[in-house]
């Protein structure tokens, strides 16, 4: 380069000659001297035997420089490379370290509550041991899974909002919605398996709860409901008492859905109708009743 040249980056500027490069030029010009004295020496008086003999030493002088260079450039070479081995196995043994580490730390799957620990500090574990080392739970979202009865199947909807509570916060209304169902019945419990993604933001709700749930139900008509008191059941039939005229009146009913205090109840029965709302089998028919009670 010379002076006023504008550059790159990386631009090269200028090449240096390394020990070897010079000790070989050397070697050439020594050898070409060497040939030059020995043509020479051909024509008698023109140059001495001494000449010629310190000539051919220098030769050899520099050609044995260029063969020591030469073999400790190969000597470097081979310590470069041993030198990247090394670093070779030193990482290859660190990253077996830390992957020995990453089987010794384990980690949560998932966002969650440890609800359980089941070993402590100092315990020893290892893969010879099927026990659980913690019990991790996730419960900001939450199945709650509830045993329809036969006759309430066909009114489950998919995506419906269903209120329950919990004896935990008795006054407090949770809602979930319909997610899936068994699609099978219960043989001892004539019951559908329902269940509902229940989302449980401030975490008051925990797994094993049991809810009450209020399930909608869908009718073909308008359901009527007496309070619970008001049905007798007996080995041999489940009736209400209405009042007919003034005495008793004992009309064979069907228990349906329970809402709080009331029963659904099914048979002949109308709107306004007055039941007796502390009935039982000893009040029998024809007796004459004094403060009726209309049904709600």
């Amino acid at each position: 380069v010379a002076e006023g040249d504008r550059l790159q980056a990386e631009a090269k500027l200028a090449s240096l000659q390394s020990t070897l490069a010079s000790l070989e030029a050397t070697l050439a010009s020594a050898q070409a001297t060497y040939d030059s004295l020995k043509v020479a020496s051909q024509t008698p008086g023109a140059i001495s035997g001494n000449e010629l003999e310190i000539a051919l030493r220098s030769v050899e002088a520099q050609r044995a420089s260029v063969e020591a260079q030469r073999g400790s450039i190969q000597a470097q070479r081979a310590s470069i490379e041993a030198i990247r081995n090394g670093k070779a196995a030193a990482e290859a043994a660190l990253r077996a370290i830390e992957e020995m580490e990453g089987y010794l730390r384990v980690t949560a799957p998932f966002n969650g509550v440890v609800t359980e620990r089941i070993v402590h500090p100092g315990a020893l574990v290892g893969p010879l041991s099927d026990a659980p080392l913690l019990v991790l739970q996730q419960i900001s979202r939450l199945r709650v899974t509830v045993a329809v009865p036969e006759e309430n199947v066909g009114g489950i909807a998919k995506g419906a909002s269903v209120t329950f509570q919990v004896p935990a916060y008795p006054e407090r209304n949770y809602s979930g919605t319909v997610a899936r169902r068994a699609q099978s019945l219960d043989s001892k419990t004539r019951t559908m398996a329902v269940e509902l993604d229940v989302m449980n933001p401030d975490q008051s709700l925990a797994p094993g709860m049991y809810a009450t749930v209020k399930w909608p139900v869908r009718s073909a008509k308008p359901a009527l409901y007496v309070p619970k008191t008001s049905v007798v059941t007996t080995t041999e039939r489940t009736f209400v008492i209405r009042e007919n005229n003034g005495k008793a009146e004992w009309v064979n009913v069907g228990k349906g859905a329970a809402d709080g205090d009331l029963f659904e109840v099914m048979g002949p029965l109308q709107p306004g109708d007055k039941v007796v709302k502390r009935a039982n089998d000893e009040l029998r028919e024809g007796t004459a009743l004094q403060n009726p009670t209309k049904q709600k």
